[in-house]
């Protein structure tokens, strides 16, 4: 297991890529699983920094397990800031125009869809959001 505490800011978006990517390359990473994992970081990082403790800044740590057989990653993102479980809101109505659809979502149901586990709890204060995806 590998483990990264840092500020949840925009700055260190690059950082959280940097050191999630180190992992999948070890791993031997196919680019395109490396590129869906990166969007949803990407997504989920972000939402901690923009809604977690708005307008403060806290930490978030990313967590990275691998399970055998099959091969896959396992990142959890913990932050202790606002609850908030970003699975329980509807996915969008993708039949829909982008005019015609409504404001957000959209980047949690890329995550829901391109990775082969996603799931959700607060405990201790603290959300934890793991995600799971096979290497392929």
């Amino acid at each position: 297991m590998k483990e990264l505490t840092i500020d949840a800011t925009l700055d260190n978006m690059a950082v959280v890529t940097a050191f999630v990517d180190e992992q999948l390359e070890q791993l031997g990473c196919p680019i395109k699983t490396q590129m869906q994992v990166d969007i949803a970081m990407d997504e989920l990082f972000g939402n901690i920094v923009h809604y977690a403790y708005h307008p403060k800044v806290g930490a978030a740590t990313v967590r990275i397990e691998v399970k055998e057989n099959p091969l896959a990653v396992i990142i959890t993102l913990i932050d202790n800031g606002i609850p908030y479980d970003p699975l329980t809101k509807a996915d969008p109505d993708i039949t829909l125009s982008a005019e015609d659809r409504s404001i957000g979502g959209l980047g949690i149901y890329m995550v829901k869809k391109s990775m082969d586990a996603v799931s959700y709890e607060y405990k201790n204060g603290q959300n934890i959001l793991r995600i799971e995806k096979n290497i392929e």
